[in-house]
């Protein structure tokens, strides 16, 4: 989508598709920002305060420990950690080592954790203290060698049989890091995986270019939002999503921000900090926006120091965006963006015109278009539906191991999203529906055929299906749909309790209905579409 008209053509250095970066890597940028600012607060984790070079030293260490370890060039290292200083250390520090970050989320199960660590063949993980036995009794049917454990609460490690955290960095107290040659454009930084428990799951491959040119894209951006060293960014979105590592870690980072880490989002904990540290960007999910607007007390919590709201992973009802905006006095700009882009493509601008129910335009360095659903070959006309497709220096290189769905989703430069999309006379983008099933519920991204997998494993299912029905709160929620096996009965509360045991408790379905057949084509092929707009009519009714 060229820019070229009205009011775009007074920001060309802010908006051109053309727009060029320099190549670099984050842990480049790091170095700049300690280079600038050393003694500036990088992270803030309830009392505990790590200045920008400590954080550079802790980096190191624990990269030169890792390569004490056997960790060389490309090997893969999981983090399996809520948000907490050790995660944004081991982090740089497996960028550091030239090692690959596999981000694994803390919530999997085992058999989504298994997939995980078995499709990227991690050996090295750090992982929480609480979730060290789900480690250790699926560690033999991995490639796991060495398994780095944190703890809040230091006397829990007494328990385990690997090293903690601060025995694994201290291996290193006085032993140099070898430098390791990174080429940005070739070399995979991270493996973010887009799924759950099944072969569904992909593992995208970022590179260091990808991830590093993401944040000077966002940069551009939102240059006259931020001053450089002043910013408190207050980070409660997951730094193991993909959103969470762009907007709240590497761009505060590139920003010189204080990044003031919370494990999870509490209510009243988010409205106690916001008191305490009054930062100045909330980056999070509209159920996080829903929360504070549906508090009677917020702004006797100084939510007035936050200036800018940047929303995404999940549509924002413009209702909700005019009152929490009226609420809490920040602007809230809609962005886009998905995994295989590292993940920023779109966001309306906080220098412009900002459209509710758009997610904008494109951030600098980005071209897109909207293309026929047939064929994905021709541009269809403003206004039109169709499938947006993205180019830009933020795209992924590729899946993991996976050649044929990289070739099905690379085509010719450009991303194909799946996103059935259009574009208005200013370019700007409507997300109009999905043209794959995912779910978004709470900004976790749920895939159907995940859950359809698991409950055919139970025995009391004949056929299944999921679909995402509309959810106040959630934005989303889980639905599936069942056709017993004949001869066999089960309840919705069986079913709703045998699905918490085995996945994720965000993936669980909230609802369970109970059908003869399910409506299918001449093929056979169940019409989930059919099924997902009659629960929305249902919904609308009731």
């Amino acid at each position: 989508m060229k820019l070229e008209k009205t009011w775009y053509s007074q920001y060309p250095e802010t908006i051109s598709p053309d727009m060029e970066f320099p190549v670099k890597t984050m842990t480049e940028i790091l170095k700049e920002t300690v280079g600038q600012i050393p003694e500036n607060i990088a992270i803030k984790f309830y009392t505990k305060e790590i200045r920008y070079k400590e954080l550079w030293s802790l980096s190191t260490m624990f990269a030169a420990s890792l390569q004490q370890s056997g960790v060389t060039k490309g090997d893969r290292v999981a983090i399996m950690l809520p948000n907490c200083p050790q995660y944004i250390i081991s982090y740089y520090g497996i960028l550091r080592a030239g090692a690959i970050v596999t981000q694994v989320n803390p919530m999997y199960l085992e058999k989504e954790l298994f997939h995980v660590l078995n499709d990227s063949g991690a050996e090295t993980i750090v992982v929480y203290e609480p979730l060290y036995p789900l480690i250790k009794a699926i560690a033999h049917k991995t490639a796991l060698k060495n398994i780095i454990v944190v703890s809040f609460q230091p006397e829990n490690l007494s328990l385990t049989e690997d090293l903690s955290f601060e025995q694994f960095i201290g291996k290193a107290m006085n032993v140099p890091l070898t430098p390791v040659e990174i080429d940005p454009i070739e070399d995979v930084a991270i493996l973010q995986y887009t799924g759950g428990t099944t072969g569904i799951s992909k593992g995208a491959m970022l590179t260091h270019r990808n991830i590093s040119v993401n944040v000077l894209q966002a940069h551009a951006f939102f240059k006259e939002e931020h001053k450089f060293g002043e910013g408190r960014c207050l980070t409660v979105i997951p730094l193991f999503h993909v959103f969470g590592m762009t907007s709240c870690m590497n761009l505060n980072i590139l920003n010189g921000a204080t990044i003031i880490l919370l494990p999870k989002f509490d209510l009243e904990e988010v409205l106690q900090t916001i008191k305490a540290e009054q930062p100045t960007t909330f980056p999070g999910v509209p159920t996080m926006y829903i929360a504070l607007l549906s508090h009677p007390n917020a702004e006797a919590y100084g939510i007035d120091s936050i200036q800018t709201c940047n929303s995404g992973s999940a549509p924002l009802p413009v209702q909700t965006m005019n009152a929490i905006e009226s609420k809490i006095g920040a602007k809230i700009l809609e962005g886009f963006g998905l995994t295989e882009a590292s993940p920023v493509t779109h966001c309306n601008p906080p220098f412009g015109i900002r459209k509710p129910g758009s997610v904008g335009i494109g951030v600098p360095g980005t071209d897109y278009k909207i293309v026929d659903l047939s064929t994905g070959e021709q541009e269809v006309p403003t206004g039109e539906l169709g499938e947006l497709i993205i180019r830009g220096p933020q795209i992924m290189k590729g899946y993991w191991n996976m050649p044929e769905e990289t070739a099905n989703t690379l085509r010719d430069g450009w991303l194909y999203t799946g996103d059935i999309a259009k574009v208005d006379e200013d370019g700007y983008l409507y997300i109009v529906d999905r043209k794959k099933d995912l779910i978004i519920a709470s900004g976790y991204n749920v895939y159907p055929r995940d859950i359809e997998e698991l409950l055919y494993e139970h025995p009391a299912v004949q056929e299944a299906v999921v679909i995402g029905v509309p959810d106040a709160y959630r934005g989303e929620t889980v639905k599936a749909i069942i056709v017993k096996k004949a001869g066999h009965d089960v309840t919705e509360p069986e079913i709703i309790n045998w699905t918490r045991e085995r996945i994720a408790a965000y993936k669980v379905p909230e609802f369970i209905e109970f059908r003869e057949e399910l409506p299918k084509t001449i093929v056979g092929k169940i019409l989930r579409r059919a099924l997902r707009e009659e629960n929305r009519i249902n919904s609308k009714g009731s």
